[in-house]
Order: structure tokens, then sequence, then C-alpha cells
């Protein structure tokens, strides 16, 4: 029976999706829910054997599956990982390797096929961040043809940033489950101020995740 699949995207990079989607993995957890957690393609990630690896989105993944950190957990988690902390595409360039958009979505569908319950896939970047040399994040998403959720930051500029990418997913035709605003430390103004302003334009449930803070209930039991 294949998972039921969601995806998280961003409005932008470095703005909490890792944070949300663990955060979310925990409370389908609690709940006693069968999730399971990807991010294919992941940048900025050092080998396994170096003491920063515990800090790369696929380790804070795997942690909050509470799954083992070694090879095959990394491997089924993130099978493409880069060194350099760029878009996949730039990364991968760096380390003489190519990566095609159809391998990535073969990929994905394979696991949705073979998880039961839940499966969520984390994306990289933007939503409209190049994955490969030809396809940005929004052509993995529709070719996965799969709702998103999507996260923002609370950073000056972020309500644009944001309410852009819903209006992109919408001319797209990509269902928009939630909107998740991830607090960006040191922001102007308090993210529930940020949450509620992007909630009268985005057409879809928006949700406040402060830093510290578990997964509201509300939005795991949308999943």
């Amino acid at each position: 029976m294949a998972a039921r699949t969601v995806f998280i995207a961003g409005a932008g990079t470095e703005i909490g999706k890792t944070y949300v989607t663990a955060a979310l993995t925990r409370r389908l957890r609690a709940q006693g829910r069968p999730v399971r957690t990807v991010k294919p393609l992941a940048s900025g990630v050092p080998s396994l054997s170096d003491p920063g690896f515990s800090e790369s989105d696929t380790a804070r993944l795997l942690d909050a599956q509470d799954s083992a950190l070694d090879a095959e957990a990394v491997e089924a988690c993130s099978p493409w990982r880069f060194a350099a902390p760029l878009s996949p595409d730039q990364a991968a360039v760096l380390e003489g390797r190519s990566l095609d958009l159809a391998d990535l979505v073969a990929w994905c569908r394979v696991q949705s096929a073979c998880t039961p319950g839940t499966l969520l896939i984390e994306g990289v970047g933007g939503l409209m961040s190049p994955v490969t040399a030809n396809a940005t994040g929004l052509d993995w998403l529709r070719a996965l043809d799969v709702p998103a959720l999507l996260v923002s930051g609370s950073y000056l500029g972020a309500i644009s940033h944001t309410l852009t990418a819903c209006e992109t997913l919408r001319r797209y035709d990509v269902p928009l489950r939630a909107v998740i605003v991830s607090e960006s430390i040191g922001a102007p103004a308090p993210a529930s101020t940020v949450a509620a302003s992007i909630a009268r334009h985005a057409g879809a449930e928006v949700f406040c995740l402060r830093r510290g803070e578990g997964c509201p209930e509300t939005l795991a039991n949308l999943i």
C-alpha cells in the first residue's frame, strides 16, 4: 500500500525546513502513526565520520525518527549528498557528478510505494531553487504530484516571499496543505505577527512554530 506522501517545500533557503520537518516527524510518531522522513537531496553534508555530520539536515531527520546514524540509514534518507553548502546542481559539478530529475522522482516514487503510513519528503532550498542542471524544486514537486507544506521564516521580507510561493503553487495546481512560519532569529517582528499577515492572503491554513516548540497537533492532523 502506497504511503500518504507530503512534500515539505521552502519559501526560501535556510529558513527552518528541517526544523519543521523534524518537529512534524516527532509529532506524528507521538500520535502512534507510522512515518518515514527523507531528504533525498542534501548539500553541506560532511562524511559520516566527520564530527560535524551530527549537525547536518540528514542527521537531524534521522534523529527525529530515532534512527541509528549508520551508513545504511544515511543512504536510505539522503541518497544524493554533497559536501558543498550550495544548490545541488552546483555542488554536484564541484564533485564531478550529475543528477537527473527522472532518477530523483523515480527514487521518491519507490519510497512512497514501499512505505506504510506517511512519507515526508523534505525538499532543498527554496521552491524555485535549482535541483539539477535543468530542473527546479517546483519541477520536482510537480513531477511527484503530491500535496505540499510550505515553510517560511519570519525575517523581514518573508511575507512577500511566502505569498509569492503560494501563488506559484496555485498557478501550477499544486495542493497546498498548510503554511508553517518558522521563527527566524533576530527578526524585527514576532513570528505570530508574520503568520497572521500571511494568513490573510495565503488561501491555506497558517501555523507558527517558534524555536524550541513542538509541532502543533492541529498541523499533524492535516497530514
